[in-house]
């Protein structure tokens, strides 16, 4: 069986989801759609809105075959290391391309563009140290250099998913994988737009969330654009924010010396002091990180810093851990992904535990622990996320 890998965070799983999902499979010609998604904390540092499982049954419902938990010491991380976590899962289930939404729409491009990156590592890294601004983010400061060093770079890495797709890319030419690269140009909407256009049936994640999120929101804003299961689960679900998390980020910040969060994973030099010092005067997690944001220390680039605060993530654990990963969780599947398992179960380099018991909990340790932390957000209304739970089988649908 042919097997394109997509990597998603589905959050929540919306119409260009399900449009990707669709025209991935009918280009690349695969007979199973396998995703490595993001557990219930994401990549840009922030909680799910509805959980690992109900998320995983959408995309199962609209068009994924097999879905597996992409390890969380790499779903919470800037992008190289996100994508290194994701392409090496789906090299390791066999999976013979991957497919990717982007805003430039060519794969060819992101191929040339890797190769050229990888050619020229060393000098790119060293003019990007030396003409790094402060008044500049990351991945403004790195496609600048990029624009000096050549004069049509082939992928426009300004673009969010542009970035990302060119991650994938490296690692996997890094890595030699036998994997293709497929990229579905984005429909209608940015990655980070927060207006929902009306004349068409698909919007950004970012722009629902901002919706369900907004005390003045309502139901009839977001329907036209997400799957009527989505639309159903969002009603019925406790939606969580980060809002959910800030008095127990309060707490650790509280308790933890200056030099106890410097060694906190992705802390930048001098930062905690800042960090001390605003935590008092935000009533909300908002609040926190206006007083927090500047131009280099971006939104996204925080909520990742408050994410390790509030699971009191190290740096040297963080790299210790992220040397190798141990296994994969299943979260879910249909009739599709099930064959695509017994077929080449044996063939997989890494192991795939659909049920995780008490002797099992080390090789999942890190995301046992997080989904604890996400249940805090209501213990009362978010279902158990690990032991208690088996993976999504939709067999039957």
């Amino acid at each position: 069986m042919k097997a394109c890998g997509v990597i998603a965070e589905y959050n929540p799983f919306h119409n260009g989801h399900a449009y990707h999902l669709e025209e991935a499979r009918k280009q690349t010609g695969a007979d199973v759609m396998v995703v490595v998604m993001s557990g219930n904390f994401l990549q840009r540092g922030e909680p799910a809105i509805i959980d690992k499982w109900s998320r995983a049954e959408l995309a199962i419902t609209a068009g994924a075959d097999l879905v597996v938990e992409l390890p969380v010491d790499y779903s919470v991380q800037p992008a190289d290391y996100f994508a290194e976590g994701a392409v090496s899962v789906l090299n390791a289930l066999g999976c013979n391309v991957i497919s990717f939404g982007s805003e430039q729409g060519e794969s060819e491009a992101f191929k040339k563009a890797a190769e050229e990156y990888l050619e020229n590592e060393q000098v790119i890294n060293e003019k990007f140290k030396c003409q790094m601004k402060q008044s500049e983010h990351y991945a403004k400061n790195f496609s600048r250099v990029l624009d000096e060093l050549y004069e049509d770079f082939p992928v426009d890495l300004s673009r969010p998913n542009n970035v990302l797709g060119f991650s994938y890319a490296k690692e996997i030419i890094r890595h030699e994988y036998p994997i293709k690269l497929h990229t579905v140009h984005r429909l209608h909407s940015d990655y980070n737009e927060v207006v929902l256009n009306p004349a068409v049936a698909i919007g950004s994640a970012t722009a629902i969330r901002k919706i369900l999120t907004d005390e003045t929101g309502s139901w009839d804003q977001i329907e036209k654009y997400v799957p009527e299961e989505t639309f159903k689960f969002l009603q019925s679900e406790r939606l969580v924010t980060w809002n959910d998390f800030f008095p127990y980020l309060r707490y650790q910040i509280a308790v933890q010396s200056l030099s106890e969060l410097q060694s906190i994973y992705l802390m930048e030099e001098g930062l905690q002091y800042r960090i001390k010092e605003k935590i008092g005067q935000a009533a909300s997690m908002t609040e926190f990180l206006e007083l927090l944001k500047t131009k280099q220390l971006t939104w996204t680039r925080l909520q990742r810093i408050c994410y390790h605060i509030l699971m009191n993530n190290k740096k040297s654990d963080i790299k210790k851990r992220q040397k190798k990963i141990p296994a994969v969780r299943l979260l879910g599947f249909n009739a599709v992904g099930q064959r695509y398992m017994n077929e080449h179960k044996a063939e997989f380099s890494i192991p795939l535990v659909s049920n995780v018991k008490k002797k099992q909990a080390g090789l999942f340790y890190e995301d046992i622990r997080a989904g604890s932390v996400y249940r805090l957000a209501s213990i009362e209304e978010i279902k158990h996320q690990d032991y208690y739970r088996k993976p999504v089988n939709l067999i039957d649908k």
